[in-house]
């Protein structure tokens, strides 16, 4: 008899997780429109920083550094090329997502699937909180006097993209659509437009603004050129959010998913190389406080209405391109704890096809990032783009692998491409740490085996949960023990009532405690139970445990302790019963007594808890201890709140 192993244990449907029909699941997937509006923000907002990284790096050799803009962003672009065809093929040959993390397991072995896993988490995590804060600053930018407030505007527009999110991938889809084609038309109509423009039709935006372009200068050497190649290499960060969320389109989801790639590539190269061609065709020069592509668009369209629209669509789009991490780090995580590298309750998924605890931990994560850099993209980005490299490097080189261990038609072109891509993405890595170490990127030297190590601890403890309950194995033939029932009481009610009726339908034998104290008050609360606990007479031992401190969890876990030292053979079970309030705000006014006794049994012995909810609706009737069950008389409340029976 076969039996599965590996399977989280917590990944069946929980409360609210129902099941749902094949075409209402398929109803909350993406459509390959949708997943370029979902899942390649973070690439399409990268146009808006690309090329500018690339300016302010050649800017350092005067005007004839300028020069090289277009040479730099056609080496990138070809880069792409090569990427979005490898990912094509990674998304073609590991239909159940994971990109990078997914290729590595299979032909890498799984320490270096885990480095690719956490390079991925790293840059999804910074990528939300560039993203924000970089959209912020085109805001401010435009409206200075909300500079002061920029923390805060960040953490309102994180909480706006987690709400959406939390609602299901499809809705931030649908959410995102419109912000996206209207950035993706207004960037392709200032290409358009400049190309036939002979000159800039204005320099308002530049003037008055110091130049950052450095002193003259007759060569441009290598060194600066792979920096300038490298920097501007951060336009390519998203590219990779396909593949690792192919389980979140439509069936068939591997073709829309590479629809989706293909179209995301096409869309970012296009836009690159036409930006670096207004760059030369302009003469743009950086200047201190204006971004390049606001420049450009005051170069090409004026400074009008249609300037500001390219300004408030690349602030929008750059605050939403957050939006790719939501989509792709929730599947990535699910993935790892479906291997038990995170906790199983990341791989549920809720009623709209979303991994929400994926979700919530990355807003966490991003929010803390966006108080402690108070909300300065510049603060972060030395950190941005070293784990997507790291990714990339690794995806290629286990796709060379695959298809010299597949050897599918036309496999050597195949791999040559791959390995080409990894010999660039690999020299990007090493330049990009080098170039940012000192400002902040030893962090994520420090962080990537920190967070791999971090993934094998949790490996290794689902690792001995499974000795311990004999997973792969056929268990013994179950058999039944002696039971015994304790019941934490504090008085009679109807409350008491069921929770011994429940205790005698689980156990043979059921035994009542309660916790006395020495305070006068107390004493006389006690000798009233007792005395309205022989009058009623319900066929259950009431045992006193007294307690010389006002402790009344560990009184009862040393009576549990006690019971099953002295009937080893037998299944002690403590049933605490509860009352549940109609109302969420009523739960406030419960002491949490229960709450408290299941803390300190759970703690101290194996017993089994069983917490008995008694629901108290305004259809309940009569208060529960209004009547007494043996005599039918009316009851009162005694000094310590609880109601006994007036005798």
């Amino acid at each position: 008899m076969a039996i599965r192993t590996g399977e989280p244990a917590s990944a069946g449907r929980g409360p609210g997780q129902e099941e749902l029909p094949e075409e209402d699941g398929e109803r909350h997937k993406l459509t390959a429109l949708q997943g370029l509006a979902a899942l390649s923000l973070d690439a399409m907002a990268s146009v808006a920083y690309g090329p500018e990284s690339i300016v302010l790096v050649l800017a350092a050799a005067g005007a004839y550094g300028l020069g090289f803009t277009l040479p730099v962003t056609l080496a990138i672009a070809a880069l792409l090329a090569v990427l979005v065809a490898s990912y094509r093929q990674v998304i073609a040959a590991f239909p159940d997502g994971g990109g990078s993390y997914a290729v590595a397991k299979r032909h890498l072995g799984r320490r270096t699937s885990l480095v690719a896993a956490a390079s991925l988490i790293l840059d999804y995590v910074l990528n939300v909180a560039v993203s924000v804060t970089a959209g912020v600053a085109a805001l401010t930018s435009a409206f200075p006097a909300l500079y002061g407030d920029r923390p805060w505007i960040c953490l309102g527009v994180l909480v706006l993209v987690t709400a959406v999110n939390l609602r299901g991938v499809v809705d931030s889809a649908k959410a995102f659509l419109v912000p996206t084609a209207v950035f993706v038309g207004s960037i392709l109509a200032m290409i358009t437009v400049g190309l036939f423009r002979d000159g800039p039709v204005s320099t308002e935006t530049a003037a008055g603004h110091a130049s950052a372009l450095g002193e003259g200068a007759t060569t441009v050497g290598a060194l600066l050129l792979l920096k300038a190649f490298a920097a501007g290499c951060s336009a390519l960060t998203g590219v990779e959010a396909v593949a690792n969320a192919v389980p979140s389109f439509r069936a068939p989801a591997a073709r829309r998913a590479r629809r989706t790639e293909a179209a995301l590539g096409a869309l970012l190269g296009v836009m690159l190389i036409g930006l670096s061609v207004l760059i030369g065709r302009f003469h743009l020069q950086p200047v201190e406080g204006v971004t390049v592509l606001a420049q450009l668009a005051d170069a090409a369209f004026g400074h009008n209405a249609a300037f500001y629209v390219v300004q408030f669509a690349t602030a929008v789009l750059l605050a939403l391109a957050a939006n790719t991490s939501f989509g792709g780090l929730p599947v990535l995580m699910g993935l790892l704890a479906r291997d038990n590298f995170l906790p199983h309750v990341f791989a549920l998924k809720a009623d709209r096809q979303v991994h929400r605890h994926g979700v919530v931990w990355l807003a966490l994560v991003s929010a803390v990032l966006l108080v402690f850099s108070g909300g300065d993209a510049n603060a972060i980005v030395p950190l941005f783009a070293i784990g997507v490299f790291v990714g990339f490097t690794l995806c290629q080189v286990g796709m060379v692998r695959h298809w010299v261990l597949e050897r599918p038609a036309g496999w050597p072109g195949k791999a040559a491409l791959n390995g080409f891509g990894a010999l660039l993405t690999g020299v990007c890595a090493v330049v990009v740490t080098a170039t940012r170490f000192s400002e902040g990127a030893w962090l994520i030297v420090v962080a990537l085996p920190l967070l791999v190590l971090a993934f094998e601890k949790v490996h290794r403890t689902y690792g001995l949960i499974g000795e311990r309950l004999e997973l792969g194995r056929l268990p013994q033939f179950p058999r039944r023990s002696h039971s015994l029932v304790v019941v934490p009481v504090s008085g009679l009610s109807l409350l008491t009532c069921r929770a011994l009726t429940a205790a005698r339908s689980l156990g043979d034998q059921v035994l009542a405690v309660t916790v006395t104290h020495p305070a006068p008050e107390d004493r006389a609360a006690a000798e009233a139970l007792r005395r309205d606990w022989e009058l009623w007479d319900p066929g259950v031992e009431l045992v006193e445990l007294p307690s010389p401190t006002r402790s009344l969890g560990r009184p009862v876990a040393g009576c549990v302790r006690g019971l099953t030292e002295q009937r080893p053979g037998a299944q002690v079970t403590v049933l605490i019963p509860e009352t549940e309030p109609e109302r969420l705000w009523q739960r406030l006014l419960q002491n949490q007594r229960g709450s408290v006794v299941a803390h300190a049994v759970r703690r101290d012995t194996d017993a089994v808890i069983c917490r008995l909810r008694f629901r108290v609706t305004a259809d309940t009737g009569p208060s529960p201890a209004d009547v007494d069950y043996a005599t039918g008389r009316k009851g009162v409340k005694d000094a310590s709140g609880f109601r006994r029976t007036r005798l």
